[in-house]
């Protein structure tokens, strides 16, 4: 049995040694196919194999002059073999690739390359250019010195035709998603203020006749008049959560460090201030610096703590505790209650908009406060998680970006 390595490709010009040809007549025998393998040696397979390969492939010297090119790279070029061999490739090279072309060259060379993948253009016969994928890999000897490079190409022209139609196309739908949009958003602020401004009357004149004709109605008619009162009310805090949905889905994110705990703080004071006669301890941890647009989270904190304090209207004093922990560049942050909570059951319906858990008499509103902290958490590349148990509380886990451990040092 003959052993040998895997064939090499030729580092020198073809020579005129002549092939061996088997007989024509019949089928070669096993014997004869086996003599013929014999005298074929490991540049005569490689030759064999690159004239039949389906893409472009040439040798190159190391002083970067043709070798040999095989059929497809004649064709793709549009120049036949022995107009190329012996000439350097810069001249079949476009001019603005000629000097990363030469900086590659050197670096197969010098051995600090081994191999590399390249988008080029090359100069076809009638003088037009064709881009091509290059793989161009250093060949070396038995002895392990540099030989010569063994340059494969294919033609990418489609290719790069498609991806910048690609991108038309995609720039082409996201104007007019972006006109979309607009149109849309003018709608709804259309909309919404010619539904504010009957509600702005009702909410006005039933207030009105609340404080005149009280005394004048009786306890059917005052409670007729509540519900008229709270309805518009309810109208009202509805229209001002859609616009709040559209707001954090539309609006343009002004990346900044945010300092949580503060607007934390702020929040809670807030909480206070609507809701003065309860009790309320707030604890929040200091130091809960993050990466993001503060209207946005602040309009999260909003729904959030809003939510622990709603659903724990039947807790004196309320509680909530905002906690976080930095890990591997995310931070962690907890909004902890100690009210209502929920049946785990239902969480897969948390973040839908007009989902509810709760009824009116148990704190339930319009359905949008969570959708639109989710909203704000998906905008900032985070997650939100909820975990809850009846009876016992929340706790609403948001992962944000976390500072940079130096901007939080210098402003701690």
């Amino acid at each position: 049995m003959v052993r040998g390595s895997a064939p090499r490709p030729p580092c020198t010009a073809p020579s005129r040694r002549q092939p061996v040809h088997l007989p024509a007549r019949g089928a070669p025998s096993p014997q004869r196919m086996t003599e013929a393998a014999a005298h074929e040696t490991g540049e005569d397979r490689f030759r064999m194999a690159m004239q039949a390969s389906g893409i472009g492939m040439a040798i190159v010297d190391l002083q970067g002059r043709w070798l040999e090119v095989n059929p497809v790279f004649e064709r793709l070029l549009g120049y036949a073999a022995a107009d190329m061999v012996g000439r350097s490739t810069a001249e079949f090279t476009h001019p603005e690739d000629v000097e990363l072309s030469r900086g590659f060259l050197e670096g197969l060379n010098d051995g600090g390359i081994p191999a590399l993948d390249v988008r080029k253009r090359y100069l076809r016969r009638d003088g037009t250019a064709v881009w091509t994928h290059a793989n161009v890999a250093l060949v070396r000897g038995a002895d392990g010195a540099p030989r010569c490079l063994l340059v494969q190409i294919r033609d990418i022209g489609d290719q790069l035709a498609a991806e910048a139609q690609a991108r038309t196309d995609a720039d082409e739908f996201a104007h007019a998603l972006d006109a979309s949009n607009r149109h849309l958003q003018l709608f709804a602020d259309a909309v919404a203020h010619d539904l504010r401004a009957p509600l702005r009357s009702i909410e006005s004149f039933s207030g009105l006749l609340a404080d005149r004709a009280a005394e004048r109605l009786d306890e059917t008619d005052r409670d007729y008049l509540d519900r008229i009162r709270a309805a518009a009310g309810r109208m009202t805090a509805l229209l001002a959560a859609l616009n709040d949905l559209s707001h954090v889905t539309r609006t343009a994110m002004r990346q900044a460090r945010v300092d949580l705990s503060l607007l934390a703080d702020w929040v809670g004071a807030e909480l206070l201030d609507a809701d003065p006669h309860r009790r309320a301890d707030i604890r929040v941890q200091p130091g809960l610096f993050v990466e993001g647009d503060e209207r946005l989270l602040k309009l999260l904190l909003t729904q959030l703590m809003g939510n622990a304090w709603k659903f724990s209207r039947e807790r004196d004093p309320i509680r909530i505790e905002i906690s976080g922990e930095r890990d591997d560049g995310r931070l962690r942050v907890a909004i902890r209650d100690y009210g209502a909570g929920f049946d785990m059951r239902y969480a897969h319906k948390l973040f839908e908009p007009f989902q509810r858990l709760h009824g009116p008499d148990q704190g339930g509103g319009h359905g949008l406060g969570l959708a639109i902290a989710k909203r704000i958490v998906d905008r900032h590349r985070g997650q939100l998680r909820a975990q809850s148990e009846p009876d016992v509380g929340s706790t609403f886990t948001v992962e944000l970006p976390a500072a940079a451990a130096g901007e939080v040092a210098a402003h701690a």
